[in-house]
């Protein structure tokens, strides 16, 4: 099972967050840097607790589809429906 650490980053700008994602499985690792706006995590992570929550659980999900190697070193959030189109529907629980 991956171990995913995440570590919020500064605010790129005042409505972005970034997030370093360290993702160790199988003895070696990834690194990711994520960014999301607010106004996607406030529609799509409001069943998590803090935005680092959401971060990891979009990981979760990622890594259920692919391996890590995979997933691209830098990304916002919003790009993961575009490879996923049940990411949204998943991510809130629906």
């Amino acid at each position: 099972m991956a171990e995913i650490r995440v570590t919020r980053g500064a605010d790129v700008e005042h409505l972005l967050s970034r997030f370093e994602v360290t993702v160790d499985e199988g003895g070696t690792s990834t690194h990711h840097s994520v960014t999301i706006s607010s106004s996607d995590h406030e529609r799509l992570g409001a069943n998590h607790p803090t935005p680092e929550a959401f971060i990891r659980a979009c990981f979760e999900f990622l890594l259920e589809r692919e391996p890590k190697e995979s997933i691209l070193p830098a990304f916002d959030v919003s790009e993961i429906a575009g490879y996923f189109p049940e990411f949204e529907r998943r991510i809130q629980g629906l």
